[in-house]
């Protein structure tokens, strides 16, 4: 339940109850804003429709949005939240229609033009805020989006001066600390959030300016984290940083997946993907939703897990005001319909194989546009068998794309029956004359994936399912209540088999498996769900497994 007078009382009442409270309403509207555009819930919309009122009722005739007093302006995370404050505002805008949302943002964002900057008078945005400029330059991304909506050249001369300001002696040096090192922790301090919140700024100036030294500097910082800093589940940061080259801690004591964290990444990604339409992007989001970012909320409550190891339990939390992350994971939730599928280089693509249905147009092979409507419905990641029915304005010729994801074993597509040849490793582009009621149906396998520990986790493995990391929790294995070795050793093979009969009643969630040898014989080492759901009721859940070799 959204709390609205306690995600208000910081504006309302100002100083709010600690320093970064500002933050949440921003985040909320861009949640809610996104999750009523698939739904167009009507309940949701009266909800945000009065919290918005109230919201840019506090607004102060000079601009200001937030929630300190006047002696404290501009310092600790003043400006990180007029950040979020203009993102949620606009995005607010973007679906609604409703003008005073937008002129509130541009209000809030002349005000900060008119604060910072590098001429005589005005204030170093790099010290207005913590973590070496990171957060308060991170407010580059909602200048980018304003400078969008309105075409105003003083936002994008701002955006100039953050990205100018950054490679000052009081800056992050974002950009010469990437190309000069090649790593993330050489930018800044290492915090991931607020690093990867000023990636995501960047490549949006990118997009309106094509400066392509931007574009290669965030590919080394992409690289960069997959090779040496990313979570098998598709996180990164151990008290909230990005660690030493595959430094990757995951018991509950490293403060590690930071869900704050894993929301930008897959934002970052997000970026990356519609610049580049590659589909090594599409991956790392799918790997990111399916694994640590629902594994970071309780499929009951909706209460939140600040940090969510690997190793240990699950400590959700359900106070609004106290953790960023119950703000962060629902952005990261309500943005998936947006990541299922879309036009890529002006071709329709599908991207994660979901049940549901998209309405979107296309451009025909003649040039004309036209709408299409697609539906899809599919028990995956239980099964891998889905099926489209796709559904044309008009019989035209266009190409529609399926991506291929990494971890699926003999992948077949076809079109009312007839099997489409695959020439590509991750993507099969269908061009066709699609007419209505056309039937596409794609299998594949989920094969079992034994991934090692690596330096982290020597002689430990994980297991994998298609993109789900899976997971023991202590409900189903009651004599590994310790996190001990099992018995097992570094040439076991195993073999999975479908155990959901054990769930109980009120388990969310329909996955369990059975993780046995394969020599034959009927001997359950554990049962394994996938990470997502473990830990749901307050047990504790391990990734990484030790064998008895590694006990030795």
């Amino acid at each position: 339940m959204i709390d609205s007078a306690l995600l208000l009382s910081g504006f309302v009442h100002r100083p709010g109850a600690q320093t970064w409270v500002g933050e949440h309403m921003g985040k909320f509207l861009f949640s809610a804003s996104n999750t009523y555009r698939y739904t167009r819930d009507q309940r949701l919309k009266t909800l945000m429709d009065d919290m918005l009122k109230k919201y840019i009722a506090t607004q102060l005739p000079d601009g200001y949005l937030g929630t300190y007093l006047s002696k404290d302006y501009w310092s600790a995370w003043d400006v990180w939240a007029h950040k979020y404050a203009i993102i949620g505002l606009i995005n607010y805008y973007a679906v609604t229609g409703y003008t005073p949302a937008l002129r509130a943002a541009t209000k809030a964002a002349d005000l900060i033009c008119s604060t910072f900057g590098d001429e005589p008078g005005k204030l170093d945005l790099n010290k207005s805020g913590s973590q070496a400029g990171m957060a308060s330059g991170s407010i580059l991304e909602p200048m980018i989006d304003i400078y969008r909506y309105t075409g105003d050249q003083k936002y994008l001369l701002f955006a100039k001066y953050i990205l100018r300001n950054w490679e000052t002696a009081t800056g992050p040096k974002i950009f010469s600390g990437l190309e000069q090192y090649g790593k993330v922790t050489k930018v800044g301090n290492a915090k991931a959030y607020e690093m990867m919140s000023c990636f995501v700024g960047i490549l949006k100036y990118y997009k309106l300016t094509g400066d392509t030294q931007y574009l290669q500097a965030l590919n080394i910082a992409w690289q960069d984290i997959v090779d040496n800093r990313l979570y098998i589940t598709g996180t990164a940061s151990a008290h909230e940083r990005f660690q030493d080259d595959h430094n990757l801690p995951a018991e509950t004591r490293d403060k590690m997946g930071e869900g704050c964290v894993t929301m930008t990444w897959i934002q970052f990604n997000e970026q990356l993907l519609k610049i580049t339409g590659e589909m090594k992007y599409a991956e790392e989001i799918e790997k990111a939703v399916y694994n640590h970012l629902f594994a970071a909320e309780n499929p009951e409550t909706g209460c939140v897990s600040y940090y969510t190891a690997l190793q240990g339990g699950k400590p959700y939390q359900c106070n609004q005001l106290n953790s960023c992350c119950l703000s962060s994971v629902p952005m990261g939730i309500s943005s998936i319909p947006g990541l299922v599928w879309g036009t890529i280089n002006n071709e329709f693509s599908i991207l994660l194989y979901e049940a549901g249905e998209v309405r979107d147009s296309v451009i025909a092979a003649d040039g004309a546009r036209m709408f299409l409507h697609i539906k899809c419905t599919t028990d995956f990641p239980s099964e891998g068998k889905v099926i489209y029915i796709i559904n044309p304005s008009s019989s035209k010729e266009f190409a529609i794309n399926f991506r291929i994801p990494g971890w699926a074993a003999r992948y077949t597509l076809t079109v009312n029956g007839e099997k489409q040849k695959i020439t590509e490793k991750q993507s099969i582009k269908v061009k066709r004359v699609w007419k209505a009621n056309d039937k596409v149906i794609v299998r594949f396998d989920m094969p079992l994936q034994i991934l090692n520990g690596g330096a982290s986790y020597p002689g430990f493995i994980a297991f994998k399912r298609g993109p789900q990391v899976l997971a023991m929790d202590s409900l189903f294995n009651e004599r590994n209540n310790g996190m001990l070795p099992v018995a097992f050793t570094k040439d076991t093979k195993f073999a999975i088999s479908d155990a959901s009969n054990v769930l109980p009643e009120r388990w969310i969630g329909n996955q369990a498996y059975n993780i046995t040898p394969h020599n034959g014989k009927k001997q359950t080492l554990f049962i394994l769900v996938p990470f997502a759901d473990a830990g749901q009721q307050s047990t504790r859940q391990q990734v990484w497994i030790a064998s008895s070799d590694a006990a030795r």
